[in-house]
Parts: structure tokens; sequence; C-alpha cells
């Protein structure tokens, strides 16, 4: 079928709008009319030189309406999805409801090209273009997804529900809230710092909320953000240059430290002062992407620290994403409220407003051919 999708052609190329031929869906997947795609800051690794393939189509956080399903695909047409990363379904990690952990993680979601080298898009020139961006590349009118990431929220939409809004649940929101909410298991009475106040951080902050931390702590040096993550349910706010922030967290939790940390940073200087505030048996969640090593006090880890990475949250997004638009629904998780609306043909100025910080959570909305 004939769509249009956002292409990028060389890491340091601006973004062209481009017909695009796409392939049937094959065993398992489905193509899905986009309604709205989310904008991640994982979508500026196709920024990253020899990073992935080229020509790439990025995006991650889709949210529409299944057009057409292939053989094996128990989603009838007109079924409103949310789209998440893929997962075989096959591993040990996926049987274990541990699908952020797939054995085949990288090459199903990171790699964007076809496992079995047949390309499924195509430009206007014949040339292949790279179309498996975590298994859905949504910067366009329509995706190709498989029925291991596309999560039908029938169940909880109505017809009056935005879903062009619903695609950032797919990935930022819950890997922030699933953070706080499933992998590190913040219970009522808990305290924790979150590292970073961009979407994710600013969805762990409304997650803590949701689960009753009595300290919700946001660490950030953009003072707008501080002011949200206040707004949004943090109960105290540190600039991040201040000196000694294990030290001012400590003040404010009692001498021992906060029981859970989240950094969504990967920033090394960062990580060991999330580390460092924890209280003995604290634990740190790492969310944040990045390349640099990280140095930590091996006696802060011997006295029962931890501190483990975590994956789209720990979450399996078939359960988990409902359940957050249930709580957006009830006014408890208002992610929307991050939210900047950009046409799918303005993505160059939705990228550098992410990339500026004008905006939290830009959201591409398309227009079928």
């Amino acid at each position: 079928m004939r769509i249009d999708a956002a292409v990028l052609r060389a890491a340091d190329a601006p973004y062209s709008i481009e017909p695009v031929e796409l392939a049937d869906p094959g065993p398992g997947e489905l193509i899905v009319k986009i309604a709205g795609t989310g904008m991640c800051h994982t979508d500026l690794l196709g920024r990253a030189p020899d990073m992935l393939p080229k020509p790439v189509i990025l995006g991650h956080e889709g949210a529409g309406v299944v057009e057409a399903v292939g053989p094996g695909v128990p989603l009838a047409p007109g079924t409103p999805v949310v789209l998440s990363f893929d997962s075989c379904g096959d591993c040990a990690n996926c049987r274990a409801a541990r699908p952020g952990n797939c054995a085949s993680m990288a090459p199903l979601n990171m790699f964007s090209a076809p496992l079995d080298g047949r390309p499924r898009a195509t430009g206007a020139d014949g040339g292949a273009l790279n179309n498996r961006w975590f298994g859905q590349s949504s910067f366009a009118t329509h995706a190709l997804a498989t029925v291991r990431n596309a999560v039908p929220v029938d169940g909880v939409v109505g017809p009056d529900t935005p879903l062009e809004l619903l695609g950032p649940l797919g990935c930022g929101m819950q890997t922030g809230a699933g953070s706080v909410l499933v992998a590190l298991g913040v219970r009522p009475g808990d305290s924790i710092a979150v590292f970073g106040t961009g979407a994710v951080g600013l969805a762990a902050v409304m997650a803590a909320r949701i689960a009753g931390a009595t300290r919700i702590i946001g660490v950030d040096t953009n003072p707008a953000r501080l002011d949200l993550a206040r707004e949004l349910g943090a109960t105290h706010v540190l600039h991040g240059d201040d000196e000694d922030i294990p030290g001012q967290i400590r003040a404010i939790v009692g001498s021992e430290g906060v029981q859970y940390a989240l950094d969504t940073t990967a920033v090394p200087e960062v990580v060991a002062s999330a580390v460092a505030a924890l209280r003995t048996t604290g634990v740190c969640g790492l969310v944040g992407v990045g390349g640099a090593e990280y140095r930590l006090d091996p006696g802060l880890l011997l006295m029962g620290r931890t501190v483990r990475g975590i994956i789209e949250g720990d979450v399996v997004p078939q359960t988990f994403i409902p359940r957050l638009v249930e709580l957006w629904k009830q006014g408890r998780f208002p992610f929307d409220s991050l939210i900047g609306t950009y046409p799918l043909s303005d993505v160059g100025r939705a990228e550098a407003d992410a990339v500026s910080g004008k905006v939290v959570k830009p959201v591409l909305l398309p227009e079928s051919p």
C-alpha cells in the first residue's frame, strides 16, 4: 500500500516526507493506521553515526487503528491499539513475563533492518527503507507492526478518547511509570529520588504519587522541569548543579537516605550521586541510555545497596498500558499535560523542540495520503 513517512537518509540530514510503498502484512503482522506518534529521546539514536542503517523510518510510540492483518493475528480491523516494543514471545524471559529482557531485544527493536533481509518498505526510487525500528517505524501515516507489540485498548477507550495522544504510553510513559510501580515496586510510605525530569522522569514522579510514596524528590538542572515535577507530584525538588545532592536528599528524608532512586540521564556523575543517596538497603534503577562507563563506590554496594538496569519498566505492555489509560481517565496520570502536537510534516521542528527542552513530549500527527 502507498503511505507517507518521515525518512531519515543520513545521520546529519533533515527528515524528508516521502511516499513509501509498504508491504502487505505477513504472518503475525498487522498494518496500523497511525493517529499519532510520540517522539522519544531514543529516536535521537538515529542521529548517531553508524548507529542505524540508513535510510530509516523512525518512531516507536505509535497509536492508531488496525487496518489490515496477516495470518495468525487475532485483532480485527478497526481495533484501536497502542504500539510498544517488540519481543519474541518464546525465550525464557518472555515466558517469564519479562519481554523487556527478551533474548532478541536488540535485533527486534534496535537494528531497524528486516530480520529476514527482505525489504518491507520501498521509496519512490525503488530503494529499500528500513522500517523495523522497535517493530513499528511509526513516523508515518501507517506502520507495519507485530502481534507482539500491538496492544489493543478497545476495552478502555471510547469514541471520544483522543487516540492520537496515547502513543507515548508505549515507551516513555510506561518506562517511567513501570520502573516505579513494577520494577522497583514502590509502596505507600516509601521515598524515591528521580534524577532527570524529562518525559520518563516525570512519568516516574506521577507513578510515585500513585504508589503513595511520601517523599518524592525530583532532581534536574532545568527549573521549568522542576516546576512541572512539583505540579505532578514531587514533594521536593533539587537543582542538579547544586553541591552535595546526596547530602541534600538525606536532609529531606533523614540520615539514612532514600529507599529508591531512578536515573534517567545515563550521566556517570549523576548515577554515582543517585547511588550515594540510597539508604543501605536501597535500590537504584537505571533507565538512561548512554555510552560512558559508570564508576561506583564499592563500599556503598558492599553495605547492601543494589543497582539494576530496567528496560521498558519491566512491564508486560498488554496489561500495563491499559492500566495507564485507566489511571489517565481518572485524572491520576495526566501524561497528556506534557504533550505538544505537531503535523508529521513538521517533524524537524518537533525534534528541535525536544532537544532544546521547549516541549517535554512531542507527538506527530500524520495526514493520510
